[in-house]
């Protein structure tokens, strides 16, 4: 039996939304998998800046980040994928001009409008971010950085039918539902990631395990046949689980890896 490439969502999956922690039951099993020899990435929708919290849960063997924008393993930078810096100006103008709002995502840090936002969802998110230390002061008025991706959020009074046809050319949209849309530079993905972190360690894909609970997940879900899909989960994902477990609460990520013989 050749060792294991375990790849793992983050919020919903290792990450409680309920509880905000990672459960000791789910530390001590990937804990467990590692000194089994096989080994761990996480697998996000989050940007390097707004992973620290669960890098300081949780050892892992890479961190593959921003939906395939960057990976990281051992320490050491392998890939790295940022929006061309004229193309982010235009990101921002257009966001504005159709009536939404969001978030721009980069290694750094993650910036917003400054101000208060009209928009509720926007000034949780700025809040929750602030708090963690994952916002940076500049706002999008200002000119001096760069970001891998985005996430903007719409109300009754956006366009987001001109904004996503903008977006067409170069950006993959996933709607997370409640108004909230995740853009991703195309041709990049959680599935491109695992793609690239498989190649490079010359593991096969009959090898490789996915956990994960949301619509981010279905690129990889779709890509790796070994799929486990978190107790409480988007609807999309459930044709291409090959196992469904128990949430992240009831310790689903322990009892899945115990079950399929990962411990």
């Amino acid at each position: 039996m050749g060792r294991k490439a375990l790849f793992f969502d983050v919020d919903g999956t290792l990450f409680s939304e309920t509880d905000r922690v990672v459960p000791e039951s789910a530390k001590r099993a990937l804990a467990e998998t590692r000194k089994k020899g096989n080994l761990v990435f996480i697998n996000s929708g989050r940007v390097l800046s707004n992973l620290g919290p669960v890098m300081e849960l949780v050892e892992a063997d890479g961190y593959l980040c921003g939906c395939g924008t960057y990976i990281q393993m051992a320490g050491e930078e392998i890939y790295s994928r940022r929006i061309p810096h004229e193309r982010g100006i235009e990101v921002k103008k257009a966001i504005v001009r159709h009536g939404l709002d969001g978030v721009l995502e980069g290694i750094e840090s993650c910036y917003f409008q400054k101000g208060d936002s009209p928009m509720e969802q926007v000034r949780r998110l700025k809040g929750f971010m602030q708090q963690g230390g994952h916002c940076s002061p500049c706002g999008w008025e200002e000119d001096c950085y760069d970001f891998d991706k985005f996430c903007v959020i719409a109300d009754e009074h956006s366009d987001r039918e001109g904004f996503f046809a903008f977006l067409k050319p170069d950006f993959q949209v996933i709607d997370r539902g409640n108004d909230f849309y995740e853009c991703v530079p195309k041709d990049h993905s959680k599935a491109t990631a695992i793609e690239m972190v498989l190649r490079k360690l010359g593991i096969g894909l009959e090898d490789a395990w996915v956990f994960g609970d949301s619509s981010n997940d279905l690129d990889m879900f779709q890509y790796v046949p070994n799929a486990v899909l978190m107790g409480k989960h988007d609807e999309i994902l459930k044709q291409y689980a090959s196992f469904v477990t128990k949430t992240v609460e009831d310790d689903g990520i322990e009892y899945a890896m115990k079950t399929l013989g990962l411990l």
